[in-house]
């Protein structure tokens, strides 16, 4: 760390054991006084990380409510590349959900869904690959490895056909910039109740189908109890009541994410078995081996 840019007024630094990423990350605290995020990667990493970095500058830029960006570089003599970025003071949404009340659950959810939809408005490269190419590769893939695995499940088949025969409806879909992984566990919530976010994943080239983002917003086991939430964030994101036409693209993600986490689950990807066993059956219970249409937890949230 010597080498990192003003590391001389590194006063404090501690160890954040949170997330599931390979990046190390460290709570900073200047020698006047200031507190920033300090996160560490493996130099392999460095085109990722750096346009992380530059998507996190344009969305702060942009007044999204953010970690503000520091500095960017390599250290460790080059064996690693370093972020610096401003504190974000509050609590980790998915921990602060189980203390909220159900109107107060609805708030967060709709400034949530608010926060969303201006990301939103940023817009994609102009040469970006159709949206209807790059997702039609992404199933060709996934029901390939399926196909060439031995773990089957009973409750594929319906999910695998329901993709193949409304391949058509990513065709016409808009693509916008994308936060990446949009979930409880990367939103803060302050003592004003404002909203913010971390954590960009820019993984997937950092643009796609807005619509595709909101499909991973869902509640999943463990979080049933906090539905007004993800109810309100829908609202927030559309300004009311979705489109009709938003849950048949839901339904559509949902089935790609199921078939993803079977992909999962084929390649044997160690610790992400047992989580994506729980993502497959989560789809499959929310639409009934598809033949809901629209997913049951939205249904049954009693709405304020």
């Amino acid at each position: 760390m010597l080498d990192i840019k003003n590391y001389d007024t590194f006063a404090k630094i501690e160890l954040i054991e949170k997330g599931f990423s390979g990046d190390k990350k460290y709570r900073v605290e200047t020698a006047d006084g200031q507190h920033i995020l300090l996160r560490l990667s493996d130099i392999a990493d460095y085109d990722g990380k750096k346009a992380e970095f530059e998507m996190m500058k344009r969305v702060y830029n942009y007044g999204i409510l953010t970690s503000k960006p520091i500095d960017f570089g390599l250290c460790d003599d080059g064996k690693s590349c370093y972020s610096l970025s401003g504190w974000l003071y509050g609590e980790d949404v998915e921990k602060a959900l189980p203390k909220m009340n159900e109107e107060e659950q609805y708030a967060a959810g709709i400034k949530a869904g608010e926060l969303l939809r201006k990301i939103h408005t940023l817009p994609a490269p102009e040469n970006a690959e159709p949206w209807g190419i790059r997702f039609r590769r992404k199933i060709e893939h996934c029901i390939n490895v399926y196909n060439a695995n031995d773990f089957k499940s009973p409750h594929v088949e319906p999910i695998i056909k329901y993709l193949y025969d409304n391949l058509s409806l990513v065709d016409s879909r808009p693509q916008t910039f994308i936060h990446g992984d949009f979930w409880v566990a990367n939103l803060m919530i302050n003592s004003d109740g404002e909203i913010s976010v971390i954590d960009f994943n820019q993984s997937d080239s950092g643009y796609g189908d807005p619509w595709y983002e909101l499909g991973y917003t869902m509640p999943w086991e463990g979080t049933v109890f906090h539905l007004h939430f993800f109810v309100a964030l829908f609202k927030g994101h559309f300004g009311g009541e979705p489109p009709r036409e938003f849950f048949q693209m839901i339904k559509y993600y949902y089935g790609s994410s199921a078939l993803g986490a079977l992909c999962d689950i084929a390649e044997n990807q160690g610790n992400k078995r047992e989580e994506s066993i729980k993502s497959f059956k989560n789809v499959v219970r929310n639409f009934g081996d598809f033949t809901n249409g629209i997913p049951t937890w939205y249904i049954n949230a009693k709405i304020i």
